[in-house]
């Protein structure tokens, strides 16, 4: 009798245009078997998902990027949920709006996930179910996920920006490829990161620490799929709705107590 194939997680940190690279990481068996940051355009994000994940083979895609962009100002209501919730550990969520996102009247997301649906069989899932034998696509967000995953009290600032040194923001770097090593212990438990977690950032500059910063996003997106999908819904909190936009964001035990005390000291 034939055991039924491993599923396959994929995370995407999808740039909002395609003249910017996006990173994409896939995990299998627990273990990270490939990762980039120099995907383009979304033929190039299909292409590498049809080469990664087997005709009939169970997948989670998790996708950095909104998905379903219905409102033309202002924000979503999954972004105002996530800002409330999570602003004091300065991990609100960004607004998303058609007049920010569309290019022609099209949502890089939307396109993208529709793509995925059309091609691959994917269908938005919020929350991800336990251990589902389907393929299915969710929208994630790296900055909860961080605070989430690694008990962090706020997080990582990795990102470049005005008036942060390059020294600041490499030793930030080698915090996050700290926490991700981690995911050796962790449950579900994550190997296989190798050459990401031992990079010197130090040493890199623009495009080449552009797409550290993008490989490990994608990395903490796959993994998030991969614990959405271990663990199901128990372990998961989703804000909004799939019609009309939402975020998924691990939830371990004891993080609903986290953010009471937080929101207690403030």
């Amino acid at each position: 009798m034939s055991s039924l194939p491993a599923p396959i997680f994929i995370g995407l940190d999808l740039a909002w245009s395609d003249r910017n690279r996006t990173g994409a990481a896939v995990i299998q068996h627990g273990r990270l078997q490939h990762a980039t940051g120099t995907l383009t355009d979304n033929r190039t994000i299909l292409a590498y998902v049809a080469r990664h994940v087997p005709a009939h083979v169970p997948c989670v895609i998790a996708i950095d990027a909104p998905l379903c962009v219905p409102n033309q100002d202002g924000r979503r209501a999954c972004d105002h949920a996530v800002s409330v919730e999570w602003a004091r550990m300065q991990a609100g969520a960004y607004p998303a709006n058609r007049r920010l996102l569309a290019r022609g009247g099209v949502v890089r997301g939307e396109a993208l996930a529709a793509a995925l649906e059309q091609h691959c069989g994917c269908a938005q899932a919020a929350p991800v179910p336990r251990r589902g034998r389907g393929r299915y696509v969710c929208e994630v967000y790296p900055h909860p996920a961080h605070v989430a995953l690694f008990e962090l009290p706020r997080t990582l600032k990795y990102k470049r920006k005005p008036g942060r040194t390059h020294v600041a923001v490499a030793a930030e770097f080698r915090r996050y490829q700290t926490c991700l090593a981690t995911l050796t212990g962790a449950d579900p438990p994550l190997c296989g990161l190798g050459h990401w977690t031992a990079v010197d950032p130090a040493t890199l500059r623009g495009r080449n620490l552009r797409e550290l910063e993008e490989t490990l996003d994608a990395v903490t997106c796959a993994y998030v799929a991969w614990y959405a999908w271990w663990h199901g819904p128990s372990h998961q909190r989703v804000y909004g709705t799939i019609a009309d936009g939402h975020i998924l964001v691990p939830f371990p035990p004891g993080m609903a107590e986290r953010l009471t005390i937080i929101e207690e000291r403030t």
